[in-house]
């Protein structure tokens, strides 16, 4: 056994298997230096396309969700006729007239022609409900003049009408971005820091807020195509702050263009935003906490106070009818 063992160990000191193996270690490293650096170069090409594939995928279903919502829809044509034959435009439309139907969330032509035509019929509305009213329903003592003129200044205040609808769509507008803003910006900041680019993490973030806000995520998704399209991308996120209208959007606005001007780091100027906005909606909940029992005042007097003078001094007050009575 033990002559066997030596025989074995003599041919591994052999010089033909010794230039054999060497030989043969030789090739092996020489296939793999020359061959790994082509599979590193097939495995990138492979995850750039992908990458590609992936991005396409995304840009396709953005645009089929932009078409879906129908962000700017074709005005009514009879709408449309009638503010042209009039030449509302030059007439009734202000100089912030378009920015206040953005901010409302109504883009586009159709919405300025359906504003500049209500604000041409709500006089005339609200004028033959007021008449119809004093005239028909109601039987109060005032003369014919009296009438009128009250109907006349109904007419007048139907005219701001369109523009208390709008405001009132604003204010809630508003209210809804500014609500999920700060976990918006949290999400943002998850994203950049994990390596995403700004257009990517709009697109992820908007993706998953819209469950909390579709408003938000509407402004976001707009900001990721104004991103791809437009010349400059300051003027993306300008155009954001003023979509939006709030103090809070036009501070994060200015440090994403600071941060694009300069070259500072996206995610310390996200995670200081988000602080403040996170501050700014602690604020505002703390100053409606602080109106509420101001608020509550009016309707205590009205409707509490006097039951529990009912109940309190009801008893009493039939006590001594009985007893005056008797």
């Amino acid at each position: 056994m033990s002559g066997l063992d030596i025989g074995f160990l003599d041919i591994f000191f052999e010089k033909n298997f010794l230039v054999t193996a060497i030989t043969g270690v030789l090739a092996f490293a020489t296939i793999v230096t020359f061959g790994l650096p082509l599979l590193e170069r097939n495995m990138l090409g492979n995850r750039m396309k992908a990458v590609s594939e992936r991005r396409e995928e995304l840009r396709a279903k953005h645009h089929a969700a932009l078409n879906k919502r129908s962000l700017r829809p074709e005005p009514v044509s009879f709408m449309k006729q009638t503010v042209d034959r009039l030449k509302l435009s030059n007439i009734m439309e202000s100089s912030d007239t378009r920015e206040k139907l953005t901010m409302a969330g109504y883009r586009g032509q159709a919405p300025m022609v359906t504003f500049l035509f209500f604000r041409l019929v709500m006089p005339f509305i609200v004028f033959g409900v007021v008449l119809l009213y004093l005239f028909v329903v109601t039987h109060f003592h005032y003369t014919t003049l009296m009438k009128l003129c009250m109907a006349s200044g109904a007419a007048l205040l139907g005219y701001y009408l369109p523009d208390a609808f709008v405001s009132n769509q604003i204010q809630k507008r508003q209210q809804s971005i500014m609500r999920a803003f700060p976990d918006a910006l949290d999400l943002l900041l998850i994203c950049v820091e994990s390596g995403m680019s700004i257009e990517a993490a709009f697109t992820r973030v908007a993706s998953e807020i819209g469950q909390t806000s579709v408003e938000l995520a509407e402004e976001l998704g707009l900001t990721t195509a104004e991103l791809s399209y437009l010349p400059e991308r300051r003027q993306a996120f300008e155009n954001l702050a003023k979509r939006c209208g709030h103090n809070g959007v036009k501070a994060v606005a200015a440090a994403l263009n600071q941060a694009e001007k300069y070259g500072t780091p996206l995610g310390q100027a996200l995670r200081v935003t988000a602080a403040e906005n996170r501050e700014m909606r602690m604020q505002e909940a703390e100053r409606k906490a602080a109106a509420l029992p101001a608020k509550l005042t009016v309707p205590m007097i009205l409707f509490f106070l006097p039951c529990l003078f009912v109940v309190i001094l009801g008893p009493a007050i039939m006590k001594a009818m009985h007893t005056f009575h008797h």
